[in-house]
C-alpha cells in the first residue's frame, strides 16, 4: 500500500520538469504514489522522448504521467516566457481542479486520494487550488536559492530605493544581499531578463504573487541545492531547506522527463577518448544563437584542437546554412561530435570530460558541480547570470566568456578561454573539493539527506 498520493506540478519548462521528475523518483523510492502533471505539449514531448518501455517503467514505479492544457494554441511560441506565464496563470487553475476531481473520483480502486501537492514556486496559483480542495502544499524551488532569496527581498529592495515599484532598477550598481552571496549587477535581475521588455510586468507580477502564495500556503519549501554551495543564503533564510543535488538514481538510468530523445552513441564515443580531454558544450533547452555566433563558437572549438561533444538542438540556430554546417562537420569528423540531445548527467560523470561550456542553467550548474567539472560560463538569460556569478566569483570553479563590442563572443575568445579553464590546476582542485562536498551532503547523515528526511516525514503525516 502506498504511503500516500502526491501531485507533482513543475513550471512547464525543461529545466523545471527534470528536477521535479528526479524528486518524483525519490518519492517513489520512499513508497509514495506520484501523479506528475505536465502541460499537454510538454507531456507529448516527454512521452515521445522516453526510451522503449519508459512509460511502463514509470507506472510500475508508481509515477503516473498526466496532462492539462496551458491555455496557448498548439503552434504558439512557448519559448516566449511572458506569453507562456500569462496563459498558464489564467487557464491552468481550472484545468488542475478538474484533473484533481477526476483523480478523486477514481480513488478507491487501489489509488489513494491526493493528500499533498509538491508544486513549483513559479506555479503559486496551484497552491490556492490545492488548499481549496483540502490538499496540503510543499513548494519546491528548482533554481539557485540565491535567485529565490533576491525575489523574496523585493519589498526591501523597493524600500531601499534599489528597485522601483515595477521591478526595474533605480540605480546601476552591483547587488549583494549578504557577504558570501553571488554579486549581481542590477541590470541582470532575473525578472528583467526573461523576455521582451514590454512583457516584463507579467513576470514581475508573477514573482510578487508567488512570494505571497508561498509564504501563506506552503508548509515547507525545499530547494535543489546544498548547504555548502549557498551557505550565506541558508543563513539568511533558515526556513528554506536544501535537499540536493537531486538525482533520480545512482546509475543515472531512470527517465527524467527529457523533451528530446537522448543520443546514446555519444557515450560510446566518450569511452574512446582519453581521460580529461573532451570539451563538452551545451546551452540547455531555451537558448538561441544567431548564425554568426554559432559559427564563431564552432570555429573556436575547432581551433582548440581538442575533442569536443556539442549539443545542438534542432531549434538552436534558426537560419543556419546547412551547407556551412555540413562542411564544418566534415572538417572536425572524428574529433568533434554534434548531437541534438544527450544524457547530460552521464556525460558530465564521464572521466573523458575536461570542461563544460555552459549557459549556466541551475540544473547544468549542479550537474557540473556534482561531477567536479570546471566551467566556461556563457549565460543566455534569466537566473543564469547569477549562476555565472557563483561559478566565477564565489566557488571559483570556472571562467566566463566576454563578448566584444558587437555582442559577439569571438572564436579566439572561445579558444583562449577553453585553454585557460582546462589548464588551470587551481580551478580543477576547487571543482573537485566542491564535488566532494556535494556528495557528502546527499550521503547518509549529510545536511541535504537530513533535510530530505524532514520533507518525507512531513509528507508521511
Amino acid at each position: 500500500m502506498a504511503k500516500g498520493h502526491v501531485l507533482v506540478l513543475p513550471m512547464p519548462c525543461q529545466g523545471h520538469v527534470i528536477p521535479f521528475m528526479e524528486l518524483s523518483h525519490r518519492l517513489a523510492d520512499e513508497g509514495f504514489e506520484v501523479t506528475f502533471v505536465n502541460t499537454e505539449v510538454d507531456h507529448a514531448l516527454v512521452v515521445a522522448a522516453l526510451p522503449p518501455g519508459g512509460a511502463a517503467e514509470l507506472r510500475q514505479r508508481g509515477i503516473h504521467l498526466a496532462a492539462i492544457p496551458d491555455g496557448l494554441a498548439g503552434d504558439e511560441d512557448r519559448k516566449d516566457l511572458n506569453k507562456l506565464i500569462d496563459a498558464y496563470s489564467r487557464h491552468m487553475p481550472g484545468h488542475l481542479e478538474r484533473l484533481i476531481g477526476e483523480i478523486e473520483a477514481g480513488a478507491g480502486g487501489g489509488r489513494p486520494k491526493v493528500r499533498w501537492l509538491v508544486g513549483d514556486v513559479n506555479m503559486g496559483w496551484s497552491f490556492a487550488v490545492a488548499r481549496r480542495l483540502g490538499i496540503r502544499v510543499v513548494s519546491f524551488w528548482a533554481a539557485s536559492t540565491a535567485c529565490l532569496a533576491i525575489m523574496l527581498k523585493i519589498p526591501k529592495l523597493i524600500e531601499d530605493g534599489v528597485l522601483n515599484e515595477k521591478g526595474w532598477p533605480e540605480r546601476q550598481e552591483t547587488l549583494q544581499l549578504a557577504p558570501g552571496m553571488p554579486p549581481l549587477h542590477t541590470s541582470l535581475l532575473s525578472w528583467n531578463n526573461s523576455g521582451a521588455a514590454e512583457g516584463q510586468h507579467i513576470i514581475f507580477d508573477l514573482v510578487c504573487r508567488n512570494n505571497k502564495f508561498n509564504n501563506d500556503l506552503a508548509e515547507m519549501t525545499v530547494c535543489n541545492s546544498f548547504h555548502e554551495a549557498e551557505p550565506a543564503v541558508f543563513k539568511l533564510f533558515l526556513d528554506l531547506l536544501p535537499i540536493g543535488p537531486l538525482v533520480a538514481d545512482r546509475e543515472l538510468r531512470r527517465p527524467v522527463g527529457h523533451f528530446l530523445p537522448e543520443d546514446a552513441g555519444c557515450l560510446d564515443w566518450l569511452d574512446a577518448q582519453p581521460d580529461g580531454s573532451v570539451v563538452y558544450v551545451a546551452f540547455g533547452s531555451l537558448a538561441i544563437f544567431d548564425a554568426r555566433q554559432f559559427q564563431e563558437l564552432a570555429v573556436g572549438l575547432e581551433l582548440t584542437g581538442r575533442p569536443f561533444l556539442w549539443v545542438v538542438r534542432p531549434d538552436f540556430t534558426p537560419g543556419l546554412s546547412t551547407a556551412w554546417l555540413d562542411a564544418f562537420r566534415r572538417r572536425v569528423a572524428g574529433r568533434g561530435v554534434i548531437v541534438e540531445w544527450c544524457s547530460q548527467q552521464r556525460v558530465l560523470a564521464h572521466a573523458a570530460v575536461a570542461c563544460f561550456v555552459s549557459h549556466c542553467g541551475w540544473n547544468s550548474t549542479l550537474e557540473g558541480v556534482r561531477n567536479g567539472v570546471p566551467f566556461l560560463c556563457w549565460p543566455y538569460f534569466c537566473d543564469q547570470f547569477l549562476d555565472r556569478s557563483y561559478i566565477t566569483a564565489v566557488w571559483r570553479t570556472g571562467l566566463a566568456v566576454e563578448a566584444g563590442e558587437d555582442s559577439i563572443v569571438t572564436r579566439e575568445e572561445v579558444r583562449s578561454k577553453v585553454e585557460q579553464v582546462v589548464g588551470d590546476g587551481e580551478i580543477k582542485e576547487r571543482a573537485r573539493l566542491l564535488r566532494d562536498t556535494a556528495r557528502a551532503c546527499v550521503s547518509e547523515g549529510g545536511s541535504s539527506h537530513r533535510n530530505f528526511r524532514k520533507f518525507i516525514d512531513l509528507l508521511s503525516e
